[in-house]
């Protein structure tokens, strides 16, 4: 396979600063080797990100940071949607989640050329549905979702064109377990399937998986991989900045990108919120590593 790097230096989106450094991290923990080990072909590695600064003002109280954010998402649109072009498979570091609204509207826009929807395995502690409307704290890195369906800052959202990036039939959001009141009205207006920690819990998560993928595979053209890792619990990935108790364990995270990989379509893949600041000796960025070889075909045998 040839893969495409695209990292992302941003934490704007964020309620604290740090993610800005997930990609080095990342890297630091030795993806491009690991990768290349597995047969892949590394087609370039590209940045983008804005320069934090502590006195930057945030503008927009309900969507703050929103001109850099929007910056950086379109600037990412374009490097990936020049690298789909030339056939490789991205894979973007990040960064805080806010930077998918990028990722998504670059693959949303060229699978759309083709006459082709795509389908999104959104696994995060979080829906990621406020809106600059019902945000408890105008953080956009809990708008990325709703934007890609459609529901967020207009600038964002037309950055997928002149209709949105995501048709809700096509998501599935997995691991979700500290969702905000506000969210919920949109999640259910939309029909989101969201599989909860406590129905992965109770079902198992085999079945879950199953049955996500078969959702976001039954009329798209593949399945990207947008993974956050506070949907993983703390005590496995610690550099998070908004860790909650209760997610994913080691096992469990490495089946869903294992499950991924064996559905053989997968057309790209984004790992984000990984804070070196709050981390333990890069513990969460060797995972993050991991979880990436699982998503690109690694297996035990």
């Amino acid at each position: 396979m040839k893969v495409a790097i695209h990292n992302v230096h941003l934490d704007l989106g964020a309620g604290r600063r740090g993610t800005d450094m997930g990609p080095s991290a990342i890297h630091v923990a030795g993806l491009i080797p690991k990768l290349q080990s597995l047969g892949h072909v590394i087609d370039g590695v590209d940045s983008v990100g804005f320069q934090s600064n502590e006195n930057l003002d945030p503008e927009f109280p309900k969507a703050r940071f929103l001109r850099q954010i929007h910056d950086t998402c379109e600037k990412l649109r374009d490097n990936v949607l020049t690298k789909l072009e030339g056939g490789a498979v991205p894979v973007v570091l990040g960064g805080d989640h806010s930077q998918a609204v990028g990722t998504i509207s670059a693959l949303s826009t060229y699978y759309r050329k083709q006459g082709k929807d795509i389908g999104v395995l959104w696994v995060d502690a979080h829906t990621d549905m406020n809106t600059p409307e019902t945000s408890p704290s105008g953080n956009i890195h809990g708008m990325p979702l709703a934007t890609l369906l459609g529901h967020g800052a207009p600038e964002l959202v037309a950055l997928s064109g002149d209709q949105p990036a995501l048709k809700p039939e096509n998501v599935v959001i997995f691991g979700a377990r500290d969702i905000d009141g506000t969210e919920v009205p949109l999640v259910e207006e939309l029909g989101i399937r969201v599989f909860t920690m406590q129905e992965i819990d109770r079902r198992g998560i085999v079945v879950c998986l199953e049955e996500a993928l078969a959702q976001i595979q039954k009329n798209t053209v593949g399945v990207h991989l947008s993974f956050d890792l506070d949907g993983v619990d703390p005590q496995y990935a610690p550099g998070v900045g908004t860790p909650v108790l209760g997610g994913l364990n080691l096992r469990e995270s490495h089946l869903l990108c294992e499950s991924v990989a064996a559905t053989g379509e997968l057309i790209g893949m984004e790992m984000v919120e990984l804070n070196p600041i709050l981390d333990d000796a890069n513990r969460t960025g060797e995972f993050a590593v991991w979880l990436i070889q699982s998503a690109l075909g690694k297996t035990i045998i």
